[in-house]
């Protein structure tokens, strides 16, 4: 079964997460900074799900959302930040 990222945001803080099988497997949570900017503050994956690249899912989620409503992110979570680290093609969101 193909994994999917969703997003949900309620007020000012919000959550990617990712679902295979039916069942909510990672998690992502963020807050608003203002209209312009968020902050990635938690990523977590459930056991056994390592190495199946839901956390670099949920941070590319992110970007295009950020993207899409010209918003930029901070990323405090060491996850997230070691993603926009290897990654230069998405630097243009932070």
């Amino acid at each position: 079964m193909e994994a999917t990222v969703g997003m949900e945001i309620d007020g000012n803080k919000g959550h990617f997460f990712v679902q295979a099988d039916g069942k909510q497997e990672a998690l992502m949570t963020f807050v608003f900074a203002g209209e312009k900017q968020i902050i990635i503050d938690h990523t977590e994956v459930n056991p056994g799900n390592n190495g199946k690249g839901y956390g670099k899912k949920m941070v590319l989620a992110a970007v295009d959302f950020a993207r899409e409503n010209g918003i930029k992110i901070l990323p405090l979570c060491p996850f997230a930040k070691s993603v926009f680290d290897k990654t230069p093609e998405i630097k243009d969101v932070l």
